[in-house]
This record gives C-alpha cells, sequence and structure tokens, in this order.
C-alpha cells in the first residue's frame, strides 16, 4: 500500500531504546516484503513474538485439481457451496494456478480458538454476504457486504462475524497486490483520473492490545501446508506500529465508474493489479452516450488471459439466466461474448445495475474436483440459439 500509516505508540527514532513502564524494552518486528526492498512496517511488541511452545502437527491442504487443462468455456453455481462453521476449513478452492487461487467460503463461526497466517500469499476477500471485524496485529477493520479486504501476506488476524450467513470469494496472490499504476503518479499518490482515492481506502484504526501469556494457537499456511503453532504470547500484542505494510478495506460501493460514449474495454474496471493477474470491479453506472452505442461488450478473444467472473448482484447484460455467486470462466485462446440476445438488447439501455468482480489471469487456470461439483455443464453451448 503506496502510502504511510501510524497507530499506537512508537519511540521517536527506528531500532533505538524504547522501554514499557516496568523498564523492560519493547521488542521491536519488521514486517516487510521483498527482502527488505518492498514495504514494510515496524511494530513494537509488549513480549517477543518468537516464542513457540510447541507445534501440534500439519495438514496437507493443497488444492485437489480435477483438469489440468481447459479449453472449455465454464460455469460453476457458487452458492452450492455448503456452509461450514470453521472459517479455515470453509475456504475452498474453485479455480488455481502457481500466482492465485480463487477460493469460496461460507463460514457460520467467528474464529474464537486460533489466529490464522498466510505466509504463502496476499489475500483479496470479497464481502458477499455478511458483516463483522477483521482483527489484526496492526488493528481492527469492520467491514460489510461490498468490502475488500486486502491482507498482506504474513498478517495475523481473526475474523469476527456478525452473524453465521457469510459468503467470501477469496483470492490468495502469490505476487504482492497493488492499486493499479496508470492511477498513480511517480511518489505513489492516486491521480485525480482514478476511479477511487486514498480517502476510499479504510485503513487500521482500532488497535487491540493484549498482555497475555499462555496458549495461543496460530495456524499458518506455508507451501500449502497447514502448520498448528501454540506461542507462548497473545499474537495482538502490539502497542504502537508505522509504515507501509498493513490490512486495508475497500468498498465496491466506492469504485466511480469510468464510462464514454462507445463501449469502453474492461481495463476501465481494474481495482487491483499484480505482475501476475488483475481484479475488477464491474458496478453500477450510466451506459455509454453515442446514439448509435451498443452497451453490450463486442465479442472479443482472450489470447493471453483467462477471464473469471464472479456474479455479486444485479442483471448482468450480456448474460442470461445468470444467479447470484455464478463463476463463469472464458479460458485464453479462444472468443467469447455476450450471450443471444443481449447485444440486440442493451440498444437503447441507458444504465445498468450489475455488480461482479472480475479476475483475469495471464496463465491458465486449473480446475479443481470441488469446482466440478458445482459445474453447470450445459453452459458451453448456452451461445447456440
Amino acid at each position: 500500500m503506496p502510502f504511510y500509516h501510524q497507530l499506537g505508540k512508537i519511540p521517536h527514532k527506528r531500532h533505538t531504546v524504547f522501554r514499557q513502564e516496568n523498564g523492560e524494552l519493547y521488542h521491536e518486528q519488521l514486517f516487510g516484503t521483498a527482502g527488505f526492498d518492498g514495504m514494510s512496517t515496524l511494530m513494537y511488541h509488549i513480549q517477543p513474538p518468537t516464542v513457540v511452545k510447541e507445534i501440534l502437527g500439519q495438514t496437507d491442504i493443497t488444492p485437489e485439481v480435477a483438469i489440468e487443462k481447459n479449453m472449455l468455456m465454464r460455469s460453476f453455481r457458487g452458492y452450492d457451496l455448503k456452509p461450514a462453521e470453521d472459517y479455515v476449513e470453509s475456504r475452498v478452492p474453485v479455480l488455481v494456478n502457481s500466482d492465485v487461487y480463487i477460493e469460496l467460503a461460507a463460514p457460520t463461526k467467528s474464529m474464537k480458538d486460533y489466529f490464522y497466517k498466510n505466509a504463502d500469499a496476499d489475500e483479496v476477500i470479497f464481502i458477499h454476504r455478511g458483516s463483522g471485524k477483521l482483527r489484526t496485529q496492526l488493528g481492527n477493520i469492520d467491514f460489510s457486504y461490498g468490502d475488500y479486504l486486502v491482507i498482506p501476506r504474513g498478517m495475523i488476524y481473526q475474523f469476527e462475524f456478525n452473524d453465521s450467513d457469510n459468503r467470501l470469494l477469496v483470492i490468495q496472490s502469490f505476487h504482492p497486490v497493488f492499486t493499479p499504476k496508470r492511477y498513480r503518479n511517480w511518489f505513489g499518490q492516486l491521480l485525480e483520473h482514478s476511479p477511487y482515492c486514498e480517502r476510499d481506502l479504510r485503513r487500521p484504526q482500532e488497535l487491540e492490545t493484549h498482555n497475555e501469556e499462555g496458549d495461543f494457537l496460530i495456524r499458518i499456511k506455508k507451501q500449502d501446508v497447514l502448520y498448528d503453532y501454540v506461542y507462548a504470547h497473545h499474537p495482538f500484542n502490539v502497542v504502537g506500529w508505522d509504515g507501509y505494510n498493513f490490512p486495508y478495506a475497500f468498498s465496491i460501493h466506492d469504485f466511480e465508474p469510468i464510462t464514454g460514449r462507445v463501449h469502453l474495454p474492461p481495463p476501465i474496471h481494474q481495482t487491483f493489479e499484480t505482475s501476475a493477474f488483475v481484479i475488477c470491479s464491474f458496478v453500477p453506472r450510466l451506459y455509454d452516450y453515442h446514439p448509435d452505442s451498443i452497451p453490450a461488450p463486442y465479442n472479443h478473444s482472450n489470447i493471453d488471459s483467462d477471464e473469471v467472473l464472479y456474479y455479486v448482484d444485479g442483471d448482468f447484460m450480456s448474460r442470461n439466466n445468470i444467479e447470484k455467486g455464478q463463476i463463469t470462466l472464458h479460458p485464453s485462446g479462444i472468443p467469447h461474448g455476450p450471450h443471444p440476445g443481449a447485444y440486440e438488447r442493451s440498444i437503447g439501455k441507458t444504465e445498468t445495475q450489475e455488480l461482479a468482480v472480475m479476475i483475469d489471469t495471464f496463465k491458465p487456470l486449473k480446475l479443481t474436483k470441488r469446482a466440478m461439483e458445482m459445474e453447470l455443464p450445459e453452459y458451453v453451448k448456452s451461445w447456440i440459439h
């Protein structure tokens, strides 16, 4: 995240003496990326963050791939995923490659007995249904329907849900997640033509500081193995921090659409980027205003990327018979376009209320066994009149 934030108590200078009221030193930790060359945060712990009492075991959670090489347009009914009580166990990989895992989750209970850390990947979690509080080492963030929660790799966190009805789209990125380059100046500030700005990004504001010793279970994901570590001190024992590497929230409802006289290509919807894929937001907007414009997208070939759409709400104008939580996959190498009737039907329309998240990956995606359980097999033929 290319801007600075600070919470709690910190010393005047980095790497200098900073004592507690009892005379003991606070324990400084650099939470950094890219081998001291990327974004980082300095946090100050009451007790050291390194005291491991026990490792209870490990579980292999490698996604089970059903189809390695896919050349069919496919669709999946995401809401067919059955809810599960536990947050980590509820996460189900659907489409994967070496750069990104696209997962669905429907947890029904808050995380009370353990904390979670993804040491493999940044996470972008889209809240399709539910609300609550994301609790982290660096402070808490309230969330609700339509929020993207961007959680940097290595961040220890817990989800606190307000009720049991939750639906999440989870994007694990094995590359850092940034705001798009073309939206930023050379200092990193978001420019005037950006569809959102820094004031739309909700940073942690409520810093919990726990001075507790005991047995604290942290489930750590590394190389698709889940390790159960028991630490001697509460992981939220941070009294202050500052830096650039922290979780934040952004609501899809705060994305301001870019429109034009004729149909504009998908990059206008881009919200986040990595070196291996992009995330876009389709939001309610006015349609193209040329008198002869065709609002529905033209047929186009995905020569270099797989296109995934996750349908959130509203009537998606280029598709027929789409449900909330449905996912479509249009693989690279073949053209796709609006469903029969959608092209003509869109002429004269002035606005759309659609809401969707799109993920375009530069490497082909593999289909998991769990994805095939939710597939709508006739989708590939849905362009037949």
